[in-house]
């Protein structure tokens, strides 16, 4: 399999570099691994909100199973495991908070401006936001898997595109990567959430084991380890019989029976149905908030500090930080500078925020309270 593109345009950057020992994507990978937006994966949702229980999946062990998923595929067929681990790490830099709810309705926020598609984010994060607006200067190969990386559309199979594209121009999900990493990465998405899901779903106590179909069961296991091993060997031998990264017929069907059986018993569950509606309020409330002071106080730092509300002396401490890129930023975009900040935060901060709004510091009637005689009667 040879990825139809030069090694000019792969291993391109934004910012010429001279490669160090590291090799061009064992660099982006630290790169990604030492930037704030990896920290945060781990307090941001895969699928139940900020979980009071250390052994349910969060974004940042999702990145790892996709990246260690990947690397075995990558080893199977050949391909270079630098390039689709460093692409699985960085490929959801950009969710938002409470998951795929958080990006519903930041999307619903944001249309104005064009929506809120995580993808499309996850470029911006790496190019522009990252490392306080300087972006982490990435290989073209990876920050293209990282905007191609679409797990939620299931195709049998794919190939790498042969042209290369202006990335900063995509403003949907519909483009394919240029390299066969980037398929594997696309696929290795779906191995890892599919079988994982089911696992968090039993302990959350939203199905039981034997409500997983039969036929899931007998022919792709029953544990999330057993699941990802059917489908790595299967799309192993298929890609490396056909050329392309795919499922033979058989388990990409039961692929499709695992994925119908999650939306209908997991992801649309009443219990989280419930939790979604809280989500969107708790987004709305803080977009909101910060879109109205961001409009009346502009980039005056100051006057973010003339406040009750600990989140503004914050926002106006990130404004500041971020001046760089939002001052030179013409025409000023209240809203996409909110959609950044909101974007970014992890499901406890985004609760502790809205916290905030809604309950400022009480006022502290004894603060400049004078003791006198009548306090300490005899």
């Amino acid at each position: 399999m040879k990825n139809p593109l030069s090694d000019d345009i792969y291993k391109r950057r934004i910012i010429e570099r001279k490669e160090d020992i590291r090799g061009p994507y064992f660099r982006d990978q630290t790169a990604i691994i030492h930037s704030m937006p990896f920290r945060r994966l781990k307090n941001k949702t895969q699928v139940f909100f900020s979980p009071q229980n250390d052994h349910i999946c969060t974004r940042i062990e999702h990145s790892l199973h996709v990246s260690t998923i990947a690397a075995s595929i990558c080893k199977g067929l050949g391909l270079d495991i630098d390039l689709a681990q460093a692409i699985a790490l960085g490929h959801d830099l950009g969710h938002a908070p409470f998951g795929h709810a958080g990006e519903k309705k930041l999307n619903e926020l944001a249309k104005g401006i064009g929506g809120f598609i995580h993808e499309v984010h996850s470029l911006r994060v790496v190019d522009k936001l990252a490392r306080t607006g300087k972006g982490l200067n990435l290989t073209y190969a990876v920050r293209d898997g990282i905007i191609s990386h679409c797990g939620e559309d299931f195709t049998k199979s794919i190939s790498p595109v042969k042209e290369e594209k202006v990335l900063e121009e995509i403003r949907d999900r519909s483009t394919l990567p240029t390299t066969y990493e980037g398929c594997v990465v696309r696929m290795a998405d779906k191995i890892s959430y599919l079988g994982r899901d089911i696992e968090d779903a039993i302990t959350a106590q939203l199905i039981k084991e034997e409500d997983i179909p039969s036929d899931v069961r007998e022919k792709l296991g029953k544990k999330n380890g057993e699941i990802i091993d059917t489908f790595v060997t299967d799309l192993i031998e298929w890609s490396g019989e056909n050329g392309e990264i795919g499922f033979s017929n058989e388990k990409f069907e039961l692929m499709n029976n695992l994925k119908d059986f999650n939306y209908k018993n997991i992801y649309r569950h009443n219990r989280l149905k419930t939790y979604i509606t809280h989500v969107e309020k708790i987004i709305e409330i803080i977009f909101n908030h910060l879109e109205s002071i961001l409009s009346e106080n502009g980039l005056e730092y100051d006057k973010y500090c003339n406040t009750d509300i600990p989140l503004d002396k914050r926002f106006g401490n990130y404004l500041y930080k971020m001046r760089e890129l939002y001052e030179k930023k013409k025409p000023f975009i209240p809203k996409q500078i909110v959609l950044d900040y909101v974007a970014g935060m992890t499901d406890q901060y985004a609760l502790q925020c809205a916290k905030e709004i809604i309950f400022p510091e009480p006022i502290n009637f004894d603060r400049d309270k004078v003791c006198s005689e009548e306090d300490y009667p005899e």
